[in-house]
């Protein structure tokens, strides 16, 4: 699987039969139905879907804090989790952003490590480049707004990809809120390191999506969906975000899911 780093030159390889799941650790603690959805939508579209039980953190918080040595060691746990030579499809746009692009700067004197690298898949672009779906919306008619995380949104270039496949949702009406492109103040660490600025910052990004008058909004990214709906409900507001692959999943079934 040849592929470029670069997004917007990157050849996208044919559907394979499997995939792993590299859930996050977010997911993991946080939201995990979110990633139960996310392994339902990629059955749905008739693959194979194998998720180590050992996986943890991508190693970012360590990374972006400086603390290159413990996030190599957190990386390598990860990489020899994903032996097999198919996809490996990540629930947020800053951890894939991480797995493709860091990792090549942490590792700089392994170049097999390219290979790992070029495995690397944000979830909707593996649905709309690889997995190539074609959605049917059983939903009705609501819209909603859509918000992307910075590393989603510059690193993998993956906002166009959430935008594909809600637009591939006929009864959906999707809303571009003002500063749409403006960072939400999560940031991870930089959150705990600038708590002020942080919510300052996540005031804005609140009050820009709720003029909206949308139902809810849209994420990939469960950092800023935390960072979001935290502040949305210590506002007591009932309007509050959704992981695109439990909305996908919802709009695109008629069965009660169960998380049994």
């Amino acid at each position: 699987m040849a592929l470029s780093s670069d997004n917007a030159q990157r050849n996208y390889p044919p559907k394979p039969k499997q995939v792993y799941l590299f859930a996050t650790c977010l997911v993991d603690m946080f939201a995990p139905h979110s990633g139960l959805d996310a392994i339902k939508l990629l059955e749905r579209q008739g693959l194979e879907v194998l998720f180590p039980q050992e996986q943890s953190c991508c190693g970012q918080p360590a990374y972006n804090s400086g603390y290159e040595e413990d996030a190599k060691k957190v990386a390598e746990a990860q990489i020899k989790l994903f032996p097999l030579e198919i996809p490996i499809v990540v629930l947020s746009g800053s951890c894939a952003g991480m797995m493709r692009h860091h990792y090549l700067k942490l590792f700089k004197d392994r170049p097999e490590m390219q290979h790992f690298c070029d495995r690397i898949f944000e979830l909707t672009e593996f649905l709309v480049n690889v997995a190539r779906v074609q959605l049917t919306d059983k939903g009705t008619k609501e819209s909603v707004a859509l918000h992307t995380s910075c590393a989603a949104r510059r690193e993998m270039g993956v906002h166009k990809t959430s935008r594909e496949l809600l637009g591939q949702l006929d009864n959906v009406t999707l809303v571009t809120h003002d500063y749409e492109s403006e960072c939400c103040g999560f940031g991870g660490t930089f959150s705990i390191k600038h708590p002020d600025i942080s919510a300052a910052m996540v005031t804005d990004k609140c009050n820009h999506l709720e003029i909206t008058q949308t139902s809810r909004y849209i994420s990939a990214d469960w950092g800023c969906m935390l960072n979001i709906n935290g502040a949305l409900e210590y506002q007591h507001k009932s309007f509050k975000g959704e992981h695109i692959a439990s909305y996908l999943l919802e709009r695109t079934i008629t069965e009660t899911r169960s998380y049994d």
